[in-house]
């Protein structure tokens, strides 16, 4: 994944207008940050981030009216630096005319929005956070499960992309396949796409390399998902102990998220299919506070506690 994008991107994406300066919209953007400028306007670039998109609203333009002519010309040609990617101005809001040429001269364009400060500086930095993120590719199939991202894990040829098809066969959807890139879209969502040469891919061995989309139509592929739980397939041996009860609680970091797992023996006869299914659907289960380990325990410690009183009561007749 590229660490920059073009601004021509950003328009597309986030849907801006361009006001000016539509043959320089190749410029790139390197950085997710946006700055709206303040000091700027006061004649202070000590620590002008000249890198980032530069955002315009109500606040900054009335500012720059209270200021002569001179002082506006000289402080916004001074933010036209090489670097800039582009200026936005959002609520619809005028170009000032002192922008419009420094703007023109450094080759910067102008993009436009309905939308108010607050509003595009979300929908911008959201974007740009997914696009430049830093990407880790990991080997595994990544699929979504009625609404649970499950990262599918484990060693060549144990059968990851063999039990994703039988998923998709059973109604649930495929994000990538082989290699997954992820990326944290902050400190607690890990979310995981295909690389653009695998996107709706499949390598099925012994049959090859299948297009999940032509097969099983445009509802069985997502382009991204968040990583909700891993589920790593371990060839059965009798000298490992599985986790029986669900309780173990093991997790994996990536990207500095924490992510669920659950380690899923493979032997012959299993169906994987519907266990990594139910593995998924506990999940969800927990998420919304049913916890059937608990359960479980409760209904044990329930069963101990009836077997002493019947005990207790067993003991008393025949001390009688």
């Amino acid at each position: 994944m590229s660490n920059s994008i073009t601004v021509q991107e950003l328009v597309e994406k986030v849907r801006l207008k361009v006001l000016q300066g539509e043959e320089y919209l190749q410029r790139k953007i390197t950085t997710s940050d946006i700055s709206r400028p303040a000091l700027e306007f006061a004649g202070y670039f000590k620590h002008y981030p000249a890198v980032r998109i530069q955002l315009l609203g109500i606040t900054e333009t009335s500012f720059a009216k209270d200021l002569t002519h001179e002082q506006r010309e000289e402080y916004m040609t001074r933010m036209c630096m090489p670097q800039t990617p582009c200026f936005v101005i959002s609520t619809n809001l005028p170009i000032p005319k002192e922008l419009k040429k420094a703007a023109n001269d450094a080759k910067i364009p102008i993009l436009g929005t309905h939308l108010t400060s607050s509003q595009i500086l979300s929908n911008m930095t959201s974007y740009l956070l997914g696009r430049l993120a830093p990407r880790k590719s990991l080997h595994g199939v990544l699929v979504d499960i009625s609404g649970v991202g499950v990262l599918i894990t484990g060693d060549s040829g144990v059968g990851k992309s063999e039990t994703a098809l039988e998923l998709v066969r059973r109604g649930h959807r495929l994000i990538a396949d082989d290699r997954v890139e992820v990326y944290a879209r902050d400190e607690q969502i890990l979310v995981g796409t295909a690389p653009q040469i695998l996107k709706n891919l499949m390598e099925i061995r012994g049959i090859g390399i299948i297009d999940v989309s032509t097969l099983y139509g445009t509802g069985a592929i997502m382009p991204s998902d968040q990583i909700n739980l891993i589920v790593h397939l371990e060839t059965w041996t009798p000298d490992v102990q599985f986790d029986r009860l669900g309780d173990r609680g093991d997790t994996q970091t990536i990207q500095g998220v924490i992510v669920p797992k659950v380690s899923v023996p493979v032997k012959t006869g299993r169906n994987l299919a519907i266990i990594i299914e139910s593995a998924a659907m506990n999940y969800r289960a927990e998420t919304m506070g049913y916890d059937a380990t608990e359960t479980f325990d409760r209904n044990l410690n329930q069963l101990i506690k009836q077997n002493s009183e019947r005990d207790s009561k067993k003991n008393e007749g025949s001390a009688n």
